[in-house]
């Protein structure tokens, strides 16, 4: 193709030459296109990016998360080896805040292999500038982490959000997938002429609104299937942290970030983060749960707060008096009702006889 051509044109190039496109093909051109894709490009993090996570908020996060994964290594009896895999890892801050709490754990620092998930070059580079003093490995697939030796403990703190999803649409007792189109070479919603068959779609759904609509996010599940079976084999757990809801249900989550702001997700191909809620219910369905002790979801409140966050504050505070009204802050976005602590879902796997703490077993 045009080397000159924007992302834009190249989307609306393969809708006149292909017919409409499905919204995870959308999805996937917008976010993974190999030079013109929102994460192949520059850093979207931090405050001159599109959006802040967690780990950018405040170092406490990060170091809370350090205190499970801790907790874990020594629940399954301090392995020799075991390995720790962040799936989109971002700038590295939520890993380098982790590597601080396991230096300071007896004989985990030599335990520990870390593996990173990232197609980024620029973002391999800020990982590899925030984590120093540890080897880092880099994969760009689930499965490569096959290779490993010892358990896998796996974080994936907003990562599930962001791979693409489909939408149907329910209109006169049928299902339809939501395709994009073009009207006079401006991008639009429609629905495919065909319908979907009714056995396809989820029992709890099956008698929803006119024009209710549903998401299925194909990639998100799989990829959930095949980090369950790595540690249904190797032993070990995964925690997975996003904005969701804990029960399949209707609804259009689909949103786009450009400089902090919610934009057109149509708009500008390339130049926003698009992301969507998460169906805790759907992934959790791909899990076997012969192998796997599922845990239900706790809120990311109720989880910061029994690892201690609030203590961890207190002390930054009691050391740095000065930073008292920032570490108030910081924690209120992280734990507060109206902010994330109630928005964001904590979702626990572990391996067979494996209950992560604070999580129940299922």
């Amino acid at each position: 193709m045009n080397d000159h051509l924007s992302l834009s044109d190249l989307i609306n190039v393969q809708i006149k030459a292909q017919g409409p496109m499905s919204l995870s093909t959308y999805m996937n051109l917008c976010l993974t296109h190999p030079t013109l894709g929102y994460y192949r490009k520059a850093d979207p993090l931090g405050r001159q990016g599109d959006f802040i996570t967690a780990p950018e908020i405040s170092q406490m996060f990060g170091e809370m998360l350090g205190v499970w994964v801790a907790q874990i290594w020594q629940q399954m009896d301090k392995p020799k080896k075991f390995t720790l895999a962040e799936l989109g890892p971002g700038r590295g801050t939520l890993m380098a805040d982790m590597v601080r709490i396991f230096q300071g754990v007896p004989d985990m620092m030599d335990a520990l292999s870390i593996q990173l998930l990232e197609t980024n070059p620029v973002l391999k580079q800020a990982q590899a500038d925030a984590i120093k003093g540890t080897p880092l490995n880099w994969v760009e697939e689930i499965h490569q982490l096959a290779d490993i030796d010892g358990p896998l403990i796996v974080v994936a703190n907003e990562f599930f959000d962001a791979l693409p999803i489909k939408q149907f649409q329910y209109t006169n007792g049928n299902w339809f997938e939501r395709v994009i189109g073009l009207k006079d070479d401006d991008r639009v919603w429609g629905l495919s002429p065909t319908p979907m068959p009714t056995d396809a779609f989820p029992a709890k759904i099956a008698k929803p609104e006119e024009n209710a609509i549903w998401e299925m996010a194909y990639p998100a599940q799989k990829n959930m299937e095949e980090l369950g079976a790595l540690v249904a084999e190797k032993s070990g757990a995964i925690l997975a942290i996003d904005y969701g809801y804990a029960e399949t249900q209707t609804g259009d989550t689909l949103q786009a970030l450009e400089k902090h702001k919610m934009v057109d997700p149509l708009a500008h191909p390339g130049a926003a983060d698009l992301t969507s809620h998460v169906d805790f219910e759907a992934l959790s369905e791909t899990l076997d749960r012969d192998k796997l002790n599922i845990c239900p979801l706790i809120s990311q409140k109720d989880f910061l707060k029994a690892m201690g966050i609030e203590m961890r504050a207190q002390a930054i505070m009691d050391h740095i008096p000065d930073a008292r009204q920032k570490v108030e802050n910081d924690l209120e976005r992280l734990i507060g009702d109206k902010q994330m602590g109630q928005l964001f879902k904590v979702q626990a796997i572990g391996s067979k006889n494996m209950v992560p703490y604070p999580f129940e077993a299922s």
